[in-house]
């Protein structure tokens, strides 16, 4: 094995990796009102001490004998600002309709305006819609009347009350803190009726894909349910959708920058259901256990809501496990630390294109031993070709005698064969760590290095006044990266033989393409790398030749 063979591994390796993502990446029966509560029915009716009361008449049923247009009319829009973002309610169903994030933008270009997180189409439901003892969409939603917001000191509350012909009072107060990407939601259903009702609460969360941008990360629904992350593959939304029962952490959609998620704050076992409702309509509705509210009381459930950035400090100060929505696979181990780095030397230089190039020596200096023994393993390789190529030509015909030359040769000069690659394997998943931080890390979002680059996350492209057939501008980095590759691959010992190597010619080529609509970043690091590992063999190879 050399060199070669690693690069060709690499982009294999690549190729799975994005394969796998691309089709693999990780549905629940209809959520009931009998999947959450019919084995709790009878318990709850004891616990409440109502053993010898009537019997409780289920929510469902009473609001099914309701004119469908008896909860209709027209509600208001209520806006609510905060230091980090701006959001209007709808008193129809109490749901946000928008929601914008002040410090991010929805394009590139500064009059883009605020990065919008919800992008409902006509007639979507919205997200946030609560209803108790029917399921969402059985009957329209409940029309609220809004008290003025009153703004406090860590942020603004808005309470709305909606009153059901039913008898049923649903009271919801929800706190927009200032500091932190977070809605706190406390809803109360209260009974004015003279009869016992039966119930269960859902939650629902409607979303669209926050950016049109085909992206190469994961974009869909996530729960954690019962410890684990689950993510939902689209392939499963459309035979029929998705189901978890059981202690869920949280229940979001997300994408590689962005996240709106609801955490349960009452109860201990919930039910998440995802469905999509079209082409790239996700519905999650969040089913609690059945509860029984006696004539002239309440029941009290409250939430927490995230949306906003997918950054591990938000997510940490929130708490919940929602920063394990950051989700880097097999390579979470190194990824996150390479985050951590990154971050850290960014606050030193103020640049994240500088502080890739940081990162990217560092662990060239970390690798640099061994890459240097692995170097000089290849050219003493190089050097035992013409003794190998005799070898090979005397025991053609005695394969097993031709293997015993080969060991001798090999102690005689003190090589290993798999010396020059095993520094490369060693390497590729720190490469594919990075590789992940650098695709998914929301900094990089709209990040400047310099001159042409205005956004690490994007591709690089020089744009010179008209657009080059499919590629639009020149992808300057890119063919620098390309370039660079090549020059390393013509420096480095050649030790297979002549119709291999020139095969392995064409790896920079494939690679140049493989990396045309890679981030800017990412394209850095490896255009980086290779300049440190052309320096590196250089100093090598000028080794060699004077001894």
């Amino acid at each position: 094995m050399e060199t070669q063979r690693i690069f060709l591994a690499i982009f294999l390796s690549l190729a799975i990796l994005l394969g796998y993502q691309y089709f693999f990446v990780p549905t629940p029966p209809p959520v009931t009102e009998s999947t959450v509560a019919s084995s709790q029915k009878n318990d709850k009716a004891e616990e409440k001490g109502v053993a010898n009361a009537p019997a409780p008449v289920t929510a469902a049923s009473l609001s099914a004998a309701l004119p469908a247009g008896s909860v209709i009319k027209q509600g208001r829009e209520i806006p609510v600002t905060t230091s980090l973002y701006s959001a209007v309610v709808t008193e129809s169903g109490g749901m946000v309709k928008s929601f914008q994030l002040k410090n991010y933008r929805e394009a590139l270009a500064k009059d883009s305006g605020n990065k919008e997180l919800l992008q409902p189409k006509a007639g979507d439901n919205l997200p946030l819609n609560f209803s108790w003892g029917v399921e969402p969409g059985s009957i329209p939603p409940v029309v609220y009347e809004a008290s003025p917001v009153k703004v406090e000191q860590d942020g603004a509350v808005l309470t709305l009350r909606g009153k059901l012909p039913s008898g049923l009072e649903i009271v919801r107060t929800m706190r927009f803190l200032d500091q932190q990407y977070l809605v706190e939601l406390t809803i109360d259903v209260v009974n004015h009726t003279a009869t016992p009702l039966q119930g269960a609460p859902y939650l629902t969360l409607d979303n669209r894909p926050f950016s049109h941008e085909k992206q190469m990360v994961f974009v869909g629904p996530a729960v954690l349910h019962d410890g684990v992350l689950e993510e939902i593959k689209a392939a499963d939304l459309k035979k029929g959708g998705r189901s978890f029962t059981g202690k869920i952490g949280w229940a979001a959609y997300e994408d590689n920058y962005f996240l709106c998620g609801i955490v349960p704050r009452t109860g201990e076992q919930h039910t998440a259901h995802f469905s999509l409702q079209d082409d790239n309509k996700v519905t999650t509705v969040l089913a609690g256990a059945s509860d029984v509210i006696q004539p002239g009381q309440r029941q009290q459930y409250t939430y927490s809501v995230y949306f906003g950035p997918k950054t591990m400090e938000a997510l940490k100060s929130v708490g919940h496990e929602l920063e394990r929505s950051i989700n880097f696979g097999w390579f979470d181990v190194m990824a996150k630390p390479t985050l951590y780095m990154l971050k850290f030397l960014h606050g030193y230089v103020g640049n994240y294109g500088l502080a890739i190039i940081l990162v990217t020596v560092l662990i060239k200096l970390l690798f640099w031993p061994v890459s240097q023994k692995g170097m000089k393993s290849m050219k003493t390789m190089q050097k035992l070709q013409p003794k190998m190529a005799k070898l090979r030509e005397k025991y053609k015909d005695d394969k097993q005698l031709q293997q015993q030359e080969m060991i001798k040769l090999y102690q005689t000069y003190k090589v290993n064969p798999v010396g020059g690659c095993l520094p490369m394997v060693i390497q590729i998943p720190v490469f594919f760590a990075l590789y992940k931080v650098l695709l998914q890390t929301i900094e990089l979002r709209h990040a400047p290095f310099f001159l042409w680059i205005m956004d690490l996350s994007a591709p690089d492209r020089l744009f010179i006044g008209f657009d080059l057939p499919f590629v639009g501008g020149i992808p300057v980095l890119t063919l620098l990266m390309g370039a660079t590759m090549f020059l390393q691959q013509k420096m480095t010992p050649a030790t297979g033989d002549p119709t291999q190597q020139k095969v392995m010619m064409f790896m920079p080529v494939i690679f140049t393409f493989m990396f045309l609509n890679f981030a800017s970043g990412l394209v850095l690091y490896w255009f980086v790398n290779n300049l440190l590992s052309i320096g590196q063999q250089y100093l090598v190879n000028r080794h060699e030749t004077a001894a």
